[in-house]
């Protein structure tokens, strides 16, 4: 089975870092690009962050450059969203995704990925 366990998010005050995890089973997640994306209240789901399969290429939104880093655990088979100087903007819930074919670049969009996490809730709020 293919499965992607999310946790990480809650309630942080602007200007502070969160980290969001994203657990992977039943495949290796090194072989695969992956993505982490928002979705804000009435707003459609967009890239917040991919990054292609063995690291070799990421991308980040420009809203979040400098300010977000994604990157993978390999022995844990574990992908992570550092979100640092949050503001009351990247409030929403994210999703972590997944590749479902494995070697290619990672996509800023979400029909390239074909396995999703359940989502975590992210609020900024003072």
């Amino acid at each position: 089975q293919v499965q992607l366990v999310e946790s990480g998010g809650g309630v942080v005050q602007p200007g502070r870092s969160l980290t969001l995890s994203c657990v992977a089973s039943g495949f290796t997640l090194d072989y695969h690009a992956i993505g982490w994306f928002h979705q804000a209240p009435g707003k459609e789901r967009e890239v917040v962050s991919c990054m292609s399969s063995s690291d070799s290429s990421t991308y980040y939104g420009d809203s979040v450059k400098g300010r977000f880093t994604i990157s993978r655990d390999n022995a844990k088979n574990t992908m992570y969203l550092q979100m640092n100087s949050l503001r009351p903007e990247d409030t929403g819930v994210y999703y972590c995704a997944v590749d479902g074919l494995p070697g290619r670049l990672c996509a800023t969009s979400a029909d390239r990925y074909s396995y999703w996490g359940q989502g975590t809730q992210v609020t900024v709020s003072s």
